[in-house]
């Protein structure tokens, strides 16, 4: 994975934002072309809305995209361009949790934070609590905080990241073959969800909004009515994206901002 071979705090921080929410498999293609890009806070501090939906494109969760650069703006204004080095300035970074603060902390600085995210949180449901069902991060996160390796937490976390893939992928494998059910650890934490369908949602009907914006720069909405249909979602969506900061408006003319 790239961003372990170069692990410069901006590369980092890049990689955990495009991780939230989102396969390796689908990151890996677009990491390299998205810092190729914008190789540095400093660049994509510089750059427009626009700009940075379209490197995008194919990540899906957009607030993502804006929340990174609305962050980078922040890094070169207030921190001179040098990401902060703790967990209580990260999380005051636009789409920054408490979880991605710590990841960063480890992976960019290799400095020893306990985070949970799901390939550790199936580590440790799998290990540490058999056959219990509804196991909230409270309980887990003070396990994390007892095993993790405090001389190189960067590479155990690492480690646990791909054990916690390996436990995942095991339906497929040998146990699905043998004919028993492989039910994945993550299923017994209190917050497992069942992700809704993509097709038809609110925020397919976003995207698709942003994706016109890309090809038309400047459009109307009755423009948007008859390239996306007469979706009577389809001003509340545009609100959305004009109060989060993806859009202006003027004149009933929309535009990136």
């Amino acid at each position: 994975m790239p961003w372990r071979e170069k692990r410069s705090p901006y590369r980092v921080f890049v990689s955990e934002i495009m991780l939230q929410q989102t396969s390796v498999s689908m990151v890996m293609p677009r990491y390299a072309a998205f810092l190729k890009a914008f190789p540095s806070f400093k660049a994509l501090a510089g750059a427009r809305v626009q700009e940075v939906i379209s490197a995008w494109k194919g990540l899906g969760y957009n607030r993502r995209a804006l929340a990174l650069l609305q962050s980078a703006r922040i890094v070169t204004s207030v921190h001179r361009g040098r990401l902060p080095r703790t967990v209580e300035e990260l999380v005051r970074l636009p789409g920054v949790g408490p979880a991605t603060a710590a990841a960063v902390i480890v992976y960019a600085f290799n400095v020893p934070v306990a985070f949970i995210e799901t390939n550790v949180r199936r580590v440790f449901l799998h290990f540490f609590f058999p056959g219990e069902d509804k196991v909230p991060d409270a309980r887990i996160l003070p396990l994390v905080e007892k095993t993790m390796d405090r001389a190189n937490p960067r590479e155990w976390f690492y480690a646990l990241m791909d054990y916690g893939t390996f436990l995942a992928g095991r339906g497929a494998g040998s146990r699905a073959r043998a004919g028993r059910q492989a039910t994945d650890p993550l299923r017994r934490s209190s917050r497992y969800r069942r992700q809704a369908a993509f097709e038809g949602s609110h925020r397919q009907l976003r995207g698709r909004i942003l994706g016109l914006m890309l090809e038309k720069k400047r459009a109307r909405l009755p423009e948007m009515e008859a390239a996306l249909g007469n979706d009577p979602r389809l001003p509340k969506a545009l609100g959305e994206l004009v109060e989060e900061g993806f859009l202006g408006m003027r004149g009933g003319l929309y535009f990136f901002k």
